[in-house]
């Protein structure tokens, strides 16, 4: 929305209407031209910035894909301790159960028998 240049009507009086009416169109022009040209800077300035965003934000995102690929790469190390642990603890447990459930059935076994 521009803005109208106005003189006070002394100015008018004392250089004429048509002087100072010269003088505001002049200001106009010169406040017209002014903004045309800061939004022409105001435009290059976001549309460089556009592309300063969306290239920060690739980087952002190769970044991120980056750190989801280690992520998921340890992982799956991870995993795989845990489920070779795990099959350790397993087999572990297992000895445990056997070697305390086999005397157990003996002598219960030799209890019975010996009836």
């Amino acid at each position: 929305m521009p803005v109208t240049a106005k003189l006070s009507r002394k100015f008018y009086e004392t250089f004429g209407d048509e002087i100072a009416t010269e003088l505001v169109e002049w200001f106009n022009a010169v406040d017209a031209t002014y903004r045309s040209e800061l939004k022409e800077i105001n435009e290059l300035n976001f549309a460089r910035f556009d592309a300063k965003l969306e290239q920060r934000l690739a980087q952002v995102d190769a970044r991120m894909a980056q750190l989801e690929a280690k992520l998921e790469a340890r992982m799956a190390l991870f995993e795989a301790r845990f489920e070779r642990r795990l099959g350790e603890f397993e087999r572990s447990m297992l000895r445990w159960m056997v070697g305390l459930w086999v005397p157990t059935a003996i002598a219960v076994i030799g209890l019975l028998l010996r009836r």
